[in-house]
């Protein structure tokens, strides 16, 4: 590790300790931020951990709709998100009331297994054509979606959700490939949107399949963020945590991780014994990675950018997750 960046860790902890803070870094982050945070995880793992310590001041090292949640759960403290333009493509792809022309009443399902609606509407416009009708949002999107749906769910637990519900179909927003995929494993319609993870989204089949001809002992592990026809050229399909848990009680040595490479970092620490490949070598998040230490130290020195989801829209977007807190 370069000497500047230990000077910056060290000045950082000691602003940490002064502040009464903790640092939360995702998956995704830069190494030399996983090193110093209190905890490293997904989005609403970290959320829900910081929701339990005794602080003044979280520190979230992710992007936008991540500090949110932190804020939808921990009213009480200040949450800093030290980079404001680290925002998600996907949760940014889907609005409430989308400043676009509301069109004709869209058809039924005739594109199976999970019926997409296009871009140009908005949530609003899908629940008008579908009254009564539970959406489910994915945990990666905006508090004001979040607001707005019966419930959430995460990667992991997306089928879980979906059949907890009442009725036949479901509304699931805005990953069209996490959509698929929970569509492929329940007998539920589910209407999704046309939105999607901009790095799982350039995984084709062709590179699952040079991945398993380069490495033949490996086992190959991809998020369902991913195409539905590379996850069904996967060995296992599982989400940032349960890749972690997986690595840890398999008895493989070798793994290909489709997933953005930042997770690598972590797979390597726990199991030390193994081997992981990135499935791309070009999967990295931008947004994830604007965050740097020196980004850090300025959030802690100049209390930026505080991130505070108003009142009326954090408690409805407060009940979306209990919901699904209450089923998993």
């Amino acid at each position: 590790m370069p000497p500047d960046f230990k000077e910056l860790q060290n000045e950082i902890l000691e602003l940490k300790r002064q502040r009464n803070a903790i640092i939360l870094s995702h998956n995704y982050q830069r190494v030399e931020i996983q090193d110093i945070a209190d905890y490293v995880g997904d989005s609403l793992e970290l959320s829900r951990k910081a929701a339990t310590i005794d602080c003044e001041l979280i520190v979230f090292c992710g992007v936008h709709f991540m500090a949110e949640s932190a804020s939808i759960l921990s009213p009480d403290k200040t949450v800093l998100l030290p980079e404001i333009g680290a925002g998600c493509p996907m949760a940014d792809m889907i609005q409430v009331n989308a400043p676009r022309p509301f069109r004709e009443h869209f058809p039924g399902f005739d594109n199976p297994p999970a019926y997409v609606y296009p871009a140009e509407y908005s949530l609003m416009d899908i629940k008008r054509d579908h009254p009564g009708v539970p959406v489910v949002a994915y945990v990666n999107t905006t508090a004001d979606i979040k607001a707005e749906s019966e419930i959430c769910c995460t990667s992991a637990n997306v089928v879980k959700i979906i059949e907890s519900l009442p009725g036949d179909t479901v509304i699931c927003i805005p990953d069209k490939n996490l959509s698929m995929w929970a569509a492929k494993n329940t007998k539920k319609k589910v209407i999704a949107w046309d939105g999607y993870c901009n790095i799982h989204e350039r995984v084709t089949p062709e590179d699952v399949l040079r991945a398993k001809e380069e490495h033949p002992s490996a086992v190959v592990i991809a998020h369902p963020e991913c195409r539905i026809d590379v996850l069904e050229l996967a060995d296992h399909v599982t989400s940032t945590s349960g890749m972690l848990r997986f690595a840890s009680s398999s008895k493989a040595h070798e793994f290909v991780i489709g997933t953005e490479t930042g997770l690598l970092h972590r797979l390597r620490t726990e199991n030390p014994g193994k081997i992981f490949y990135p499935l791309r070598q070009d999967m990295i998040c931008p947004n994830m990675k604007k965050t740097t230490l020196q980004s850090i130290l300025r959030a802690f020195r100049e209390n930026t950018y505080v991130i505070k989801v108003p009142e009326e829209i954090r408690v409805r977007a407060k009940r979306a997750l209990d919901r699904m807190l209450e089923i998993v």
